[in-house]
């Protein structure tokens, strides 16, 4: 049986848009995806999602509402993601980790090549607006 890896991801918005992130390192390099990361040991989703990014846009951000949780079988592990919606607290949503970032109106989604499990986030996000 797979290994289940824990993860949070953060859907930022501001009144029309969601804030997406491009990865510039790995098998996934230059495929787009929405901020995030592991879940470590005694933290709660929303603690992790808090600092993951705190550590990759050295942003603070308002975790919001549950959105879903994704589960996606990679090949060497199963992953399953926590989705929120966020909000900027405090910072300027800056690029340490990623390779490039860009707001994307909803209606555009479809615009980027997102990571696999983030394609599988798209339809919670465009049934919420509707």
């Amino acid at each position: 049986m797979k290994k289940t890896v824990s993860v949070v991801a953060a859907v930022i918005h501001d009144s029309s848009r969601v804030f997406a992130t491009q990865r510039g390192y790995g098998d996934y390099k230059d495929r787009w995806e929405f901020p995030g990361g592991k879940v470590e040991q005694g933290e709660t989703p929303e603690q992790a999602l808090r600092r993951e990014i705190l550590e990759e846009l050295d942003t603070v951000v308002k975790v919001e509402d549950f959105i879903a949780r994704i589960e996606y079988d990679c090949p060497d592990f199963r992953l399953s993601m926590d989705c929120y919606m966020a909000s900027v607290e405090s910072g300027s949503l800056t690029l340490l980790e990623h390779e490039s970032s860009r707001w994307i109106a909803l209606d555009e989604l479809d615009s980027v090549n997102w990571l696999p499990a983030d394609w599988l986030l798209l339809p919670y996000l465009t049934k919420e607006k509707e």
